[in-house]
């Protein structure tokens, strides 16, 4: 049982051990242009050829996936601690407090969220550095996908209100910040590392769909929807297998995400 889980995690650190270790060894940057060889097929000196524009694919899908997996937890970080904020002060703050606070989150559940990160990305301005491209994707990505998480910490806080330990510290004299911070928090850690772990993969699939929309990182900083774009309309039926790498590597990831959590599940 525990094999499958053990080769996923196996997996996400070789992945990640080659994204970090990538930059540290002799080779052609991302955004380094061989305008004599566009569109070239794999060979030594590029092991997945080039694009369009003569720019290794390798080193940039190392460096997409590399922006990817450290945008996906980022902004997983945010929505996990916005998540607990609202969800523990909706069940400690009081009764009108409490359901302005779950009227806001039932509003962002019932939004499209997709639809609602779309649009709020597009009024936003498009001819930004890439810097700010991946700010403002991770900011997007973290402050809108807090609600679902909310409602879980809402109700695992409400119950651990009723806990005998709350409740005698409570009598004892505590106010509500300190059962909140001494009380309360550490034994919502456990729930907050799953919602954290659970929204990894959803912004993986999330920045892909903005970057195949072209709303996602910037140009020329590659992430997987930046790599993926090339395989839109019917460019994709005349492309090659080393054009579908990115492809094959998002699958990969995000399937070893939910294999790791789900065999996580299990054990518990």
């Amino acid at each position: 049982m525990k094999s499958p889980r053990g080769l996923a995690i196996g997996f996400l650190a070789l992945v990640i051990a080659a994204c970090v270790a990538g930059p540290l060894f002799q080779g052609p940057a991302y955004a380094q242009q061989f305008r004599d060889v566009p569109d070239a097929a794999p060979s030594r000196a590029h092991r997945l050829g080039t694009d369009d524009l003569g720019r290794d694919r390798l080193a940039r899908l190392l460096e997409g996936t590399r922006v990817s997996l450290l945008l996906a937890p980022a902004a997983a970080l945010l929505s996990t601690l916005l998540a607990g904020l609202v969800g523990a002060t909706a069940a400690l703050a009081g009764r009108w407090i409490e359901r302005a606070l779950l009227a806001a989150t039932d509003l962002f559940l019932s939004l499209p969220w997709l639809f609602l990160l779309i649009t709020v990305r597009a009024l936003l301005p498009l001819n930004i550095t890439p810097f700010a491209s991946v700010t403002v994707t991770f900011v997007l990505l973290g402050s809108l996908g807090w609600a679902a998480a909310a409602r879980v910490v809402c109700a695992d806080t409400r119950a651990l209100c009723s806990a005998d330990f709350v409740l005698a510290a409570r009598a004892g004299g505590s106010g509500r910040l300190r059962l909140l911070w001494r009380q309360v928090m550490p034994n919502l850690m456990p729930v907050l590392s799953a919602q954290f772990w659970i929204s990894i993969p959803v912004f993986i699939l999330t920045e892909a769909n903005l970057g195949m929309l072209g709303l996602g990182v910037a140009e020329p900083l590659p992430s997987w929807g930046g790599l993926l774009r090339e395989l839109e309309g019917f460019a994709m039926f005349s492309a090659h297998w080393w054009q579908f790498m990115p492809l094959v590597l998002l699958v990969v990831v995000v399937g070893c995400f939910h294999l790791t959590l789900h065999r996580q599940e299990i054990s518990i």
